[in-house]
């Protein structure tokens, strides 16, 4: 059997958090068995469904790395076929009109609430004949559902679950206007695309119950269903936004990396021993669907972050650089030179150990590229006092004849310096990092010398020396 997995979004709004790690869990399981991955757009809610929402799930997926095999399959052009399953099962007696119109329908809900019973449907036409009907009412079709005994889902994650027939009613499957609901044309469509596998959160799970009755009634055999505990937040309460419960987009515009993201998004509810670290082809190798866990995952905005910083200091320097290059040219408001290129090119290592999120890469990579002279931030001012400013002036001639320029070297030469002048290394070092950056706080400042180079270096310091 080929294994073929989809997701399956509503284009209705981004693509939150839970729907990504839901399409990563589906993409994951098709590469790993060496099956198919297919992307349909739910879109039947006219209404709310939108071309830019398509756009931005795509986008969203595309810098995630889920790839899709075949065609894009958009689930509104499919409504005559869906139509033509609903009604051949009228033709096989396995579905039937009903007539009632929005008041009853309300009446009867009223009416079973009253009685301490679940508001359903109660058959009121399922057995009636149609002739009795009231004139002027546009029918609903509904699927004639199992009455007595049970339904039984072997769900590969939450495990064997049964539901009386009796709890569910026999559901629409086209509207009084004829159009297909979301059930029937879920279940056509995942039968025509030939899925075998359909992952989708805990939340879905009564209407597999449903959907089981209706490939049933098709004479369909079903795919198999796993249903993925749902995200909370670190709290333990539903997930929001103010959990971090965003679009992925936005993550990336917060400066998450794509390989960071899908490691955590992997991580959520799915496990391989002790493993944290856990690369594409680790994953692609390693997933399955027994390692998910049952309980709900919680989304930790500060665990993502940690988790970034690391692949932040494991990522390369050039690949970083071209990540960072439009948003530092945009903020210098000019295009980097060769020059600039080679002072990040060598400070590269030294920034990124210190960053948790591209921004913060950027914000400390413009030491690198600011125009002469430096701005200071509050902190760099308050070091360089006038004090201060008159120890670095004597630099300038120590760093000038300076034959090596080395951390080694560099560092040698500037203790032998406060040592002669009978001062502590400290009292130069602090300073000399406020010149060379115009901060108070930055990569370790024999490694911002290197990157800066001679001439810029002893030029930093000549503007605020005295």
């Amino acid at each position: 059997m080929t294994v073929i997995t989809r997701f399956a979004p509503s284009p209705t709004g981004y693509l939150h958090i839970g729907s990504a790690r839901t399409a990563l869990f589906n993409w994951l399981y098709a590469r790993h068995m060496g099956g198919k991955f297919l992307l349909r757009i739910e879109d039947t809610d006219r209404a709310r469904s939108t071309d830019e929402a398509i756009e931005v799930i795509m986008k969203g997926m595309q810098w995630l790395g889920l790839d899709w095999n075949d065609d894009v399959v958009f689930q509104f052009a499919r409504a005559e076929r869906h139509r033509e399953v609903a009604l051949n099962l009228l033709k096989e007696n396995k579905a039937y009109y009903c007539y009632c119109t929005p008041d009853e329908l309300n009446a009867m809900r009223e009416r079973l609430k009253a009685e301490g019973k679940p508001p359903r449907y109660d058959g009121t036409w399922r057995d009636r004949d149609p002739s009795e009907a009231p004139s002027g009412v546009k029918p609903a079709l509904r699927l004639k559902a199992p009455q007595t005994g049970e339904t039984h889902l072997e769900d590969l994650v939450q495990g064997d679950i049964a539901v009386s027939n009796a709890q569910l009613d026999d559901m629409v499957l086209l509207r009084g206007d004829g159009t297909p609901t979301y059930m029937l044309s879920v279940v056509v469509d995942d039968h025509d695309m030939n899925i075998s596998h359909v992952i989708r959160g805990d939340d879905h799970l009564t209407n597999t119950f449903r959907q089981k009755q209706l490939y049933q009634a098709c004479g369909w055999s079903e795919p198999q269903f796993a249903h993925i505990p749902l995200i909370h937040g670190a709290d333990g309460a539903k997930l929001s936004k103010r959990h971090g419960a965003l679009g992925v987009d936005a993550y990336q515009d917060m400066g998450f990396l794509r390989d960071a993201m899908c490691n955590y998004l992997l991580r959520l509810g799915w496990s391989h021993g002790d493993d944290e670290i856990i690369s594409r082809q680790q994953a692609i190798e390693w997933f399955n669907l027994e390692s998910i866990g049952r309980s709900p995952a919680r989304f930790d905005m500060a665990k993502l972050t940690n988790l970034n910083a690391h692949y932040i200091r494991h990522e390369s320097d050039d690949h970083l650089l071209d990540l960072i290059r439009p948003q530092l040219e945009n903020q210098i408001h000019r295009a980097l030179q060769n020059e600039d290129m080679e002072r990040l090119n060598r400070g590269m290592d030294g920034l990124k150990q210190r960053a948790r999120t591209l921004p913060e890469l950027i914000e400390s990579a413009l030491i690198y590229i600011m125009p002469h002279p430096i701005p200071l931030d509050d902190k760099a001012s308050d070091i360089l006092s006038e004090e201060s400013r008159k120890l670095l002036f004597p630099l300038v001639e120590v760093l000038g004849a300076q034959e090596i320029w080395a951390a080694d070297a560099l560092e040698e030469a500037l203790r032998g310096h406060a040592d002669t002048k009978g001062i502590k290394f400290g009292q130069i070092a602090q300073p000399l990092r406020a010149a060379l950056t115009g901060r108070g706080v930055s990569p370790g400042i024999f490694d911002v010398m290197l990157a800066l180079g001679r001439d810029a270096t002893i030029e930093r310091i000549r503007n605020v020396a005295l």
